[in-house]
């Protein structure tokens, strides 16, 4: 059976049965066979969050176009060349507006630049009043900073999406860098320099834009401005995206100094009544697998909760939280968070005090801290990035990590499977030791991190591996 009769099959037992039963086994972009587990539909209704500035009854549940199916399996990130699989993501939708999902986030960026025009199409074909629809101005290159080129940008996403109007409209990334600017000097020649945030509050007068905001990375300078100009008037943000996990919560800066803890940002838009959208709740991927010793933690915790659950649970329990958004490719990523949803269950003090506890042993592991959200690539080199991280951090986090200190078999075990490993997940002209440090893809890192600097550590690292004797 191939994935998209499996999701085909799967919304039609949902819709007839109160069971989803499915016996198939499905394969996944790194080659691996999954099982696809008997999942039930949600205990209640989709939580709904209301939009004070506007009224709207927004799902707490996102829906994140960025990881979007395609026809080889996986998504566009991991089959750049391989079109999204159009069918497949028309019944997600129809399954997610089915069971209370009716916020859709999407962007120019996402899929290759396909995102908006499938979410469209999907769309499309349900009432507008049924969703809102959020996407972004991403004019990251300086090429589209001049005030008509985006301009255009936001015109083709109105087109591609099919609609008149957009129900959140955001800047995209406030706080990165780009073009060989700072942050502030990126934000200045992207929005203010050429006029263009007085041309968004035109256009939400305009009624094109119902709700103005802006996604925030890095640069707390950047984000101190824009809430002065909120606190003085001169700008009124209707809302905000932020980076939010239990991780972040308190440890996003110890991580990466140049990131700001997300309780902090939290406060920042909570005593400002500006309501939040939530990314990054799992943190691409990172808190849905955890080492042995946390999972057994978690589970012995809540019996039967998931990884991601426990991560879903903790970004919803906040006050203020519009909306979770979440980045889903298969049925049963979207069943399972639709059930964390419908209706959520608040997580208790002692609950948070354990989470956050655990997120104090994560940091602990001093993983690179890559949510493979892949802006970093294409690198100009060819090294794949996100995979080399990816398998450094799943060693370490599974205690599978060559220590000298380790007894000599064990030692000589563990380094044989990190380089066997190492070469199976990335093709050795893509691995580390191809970077030559030229800083291509700094910038464009929202976790700030120094990506030369790590890639030098782990060929280092990988290095010593092969120089000590079997």
């Amino acid at each position: 059976m191939n994935r998209r009769q499996f999701i085909k099959n799967s919304a039609g037992a949902v819709a007839a049965t109160s069971i989803v039963l499915s016996a198939c086994r499905r394969t996944s972009a790194d080659g691996n066979r999954r099982s696809t587990e008997p999942t039930t539909e949600p205990a209640g209704t989709m939580t709904l969050r209301r939009n004070h500035n506007t009224g709207d009854e927004v799902s707490l549940l996102g829906f994140g176009m960025m990881r979007l199916p395609v026809m080889e399996g996986g998504t566009a990130r991991e089959n750049p060349d391989s079109p999204i699989d159009q069918e497949v993501v028309n019944e997600m939708v129809d399954y997610a507006l089915a069971h209370g999902v009716n916020f859709f986030d999407t962007s120019p960026a996402y899929c290759q630049g396909l995102s908006e025009r499938s979410t469209g199409i999907a769309l499309k074909r349900h009432p507008r009043n049924a969703y809102f629809i959020s996407t972004k101005l991403s004019n990251f290159s300086p090429e589209t900073w001049p005030a008509e080129e985006s301009k255009a940008m936001f015109e083709h996403s109105l087109s591609e999406l099919q609609t008149d109007y957009v129900d959140y409209l955001l800047m995209h990334g406030i706080g990165l860098g780009g073009g060989g600017k700072d942050a502030m000097e990126a934000f200045h020649g992207r929005y203010i320099n050429n006029g263009l945030l007085d041309w968004l509050v035109e256009q939400k007068k305009a009624g094109r834009i119902r709700n103005l905001g802006f996604s925030f990375h890095g640069d707390r300078n950047v984000l101190d401005k824009v809430l002065r100009w909120h606190d003085e008037g001169r700008y009124h943000w209707d809302f905000a995206l932020i980076e939010l996990n239990y991780l972040d919560w308190n440890y996003a800066r110890e991580i990466n100094p140049r990131n700001v803890n997300a309780s902090l940002l939290y406060e920042e838009f909570y005593s400002r009544h500006i309501p939040l959208l939530v990314m990054e709740p799992l943190l691409g991927g990172r808190l849905a697998k955890q080492p042995d010793a946390i999972m057994r933690k978690l589970q012995n915790r809540r019996p039967g909760s998931s990884s991601a659950e426990w991560a879903f649970r903790f970004a919803g329990t906040k006050e203020g939280i519009l909306s979770v958004l979440s980045g889903m490719t298969y049925m049963e990523h979207l069943q399972e968070n639709v059930r964390t949803y419908s209706p959520l269950e608040p997580l208790n003090d002692d609950e948070e005090r354990f989470l956050l506890g655990i997120a104090e042993e994560i940091c602990s592991m001093k993983a690179i801290p890559c949510t493979a959200c892949n802006y970093c690539m294409p690198c100009p080199y060819g090294l794949n990035i996100p995979a080399i991280f990816s398998h450094y951090n799943q060693c370490l986090s599974e205690e599978r990590m060559p220590h000298e200190s380790n007894e000599q078999r064990e030692y000589r075990r563990l380094k044989r499977a990190f380089l066997v490993g190492y070469d199976r997940s990335v093709p050795r002209l893509r691995q580390a030791d191809h970077c030559i440090g030229c800083n291509h893809c700094v910038s464009h890192c929202p976790q700030r991190i120094d990506i030369p600097k790590e890639m030098m550590h782990i060929n280092s690292f990988v290095e010593r591996l092969k120089q000590t004797g079997e």
